[in-house]
């Protein structure tokens, strides 16, 4: 509904292609992520006064991928994954518990946990990556770089050369 939405995830990798995290594709974010393939990336280091925002195209990983991290992850990490329809309201805590007792106990008995096919990876492929350095002044540095094809004409004027497809651009703070 245009509505900004954001929520934590756990960065579980990167590549030469960009960063990657995993997740339901059927919770709020993977329903938000399959209308709109778009998403932004923060971190912050408080104790260097630093930041960095990377924004993206996003993209599924392969069901390979995501299988080959699902088996990766811890037992109980697995099941909750298993049992859980994220973001899904449900009846009680005791309906979640319920479930998880009752694949704790197939599992003990040798079965493996099924990767649920509604689960997966996301690749968040970066356009831009956006460097903040706090000063006492509150003129802070920030520097941008992104992909020369994404810029207009007059963007490309105020822009530096970069490495590559990437151009650097000075921010006003």
């Amino acid at each position: 509904d245009g509505c900004p939405s954001v929520r934590y995830v756990l960065l579980k990798g990167h590549d030469e292609r960009g960063f990657y995290f995993y997740t339901n594709y059927s919770s709020r974010k993977g329903k938000e992520l399959a209308e709109n393939p778009r998403a932004s990336l923060c971190q912050y280091w408080p104790e260097l006064n630093r930041s960095i925002r990377i924004e993206g195209r996003v993209e599924r990983t392969s069901a390979e991928n995501s299988e080959a991290y699902f088996r990766s992850r811890p037992l109980p990490s697995q099941i909750g994954a298993a049992v859980s329809p994220q973001s899904q309201v449900v009846p009680s805590r005791d309906f979640l518990e319920d479930r998880r007792r009752e694949l704790d106990a197939r599992v003990s008995q040798g079965e493996s946990v099924a990767r649920p096919e509604s689960w997966g990876g996301y690749c968040v492929l970066p356009t831009s990556y956006e460097f903040w350095q706090g000063q006492r002044d509150r003129l802070h540095d920030r520097v941008r770089f992104r992909r020369r094809q994404d810029l207009t004409e007059e963007e490309m004027r105020m822009a530096q050369p970069a490495e590559g497809d990437w151009v650097c651009e000075r921010l006003a703070p």
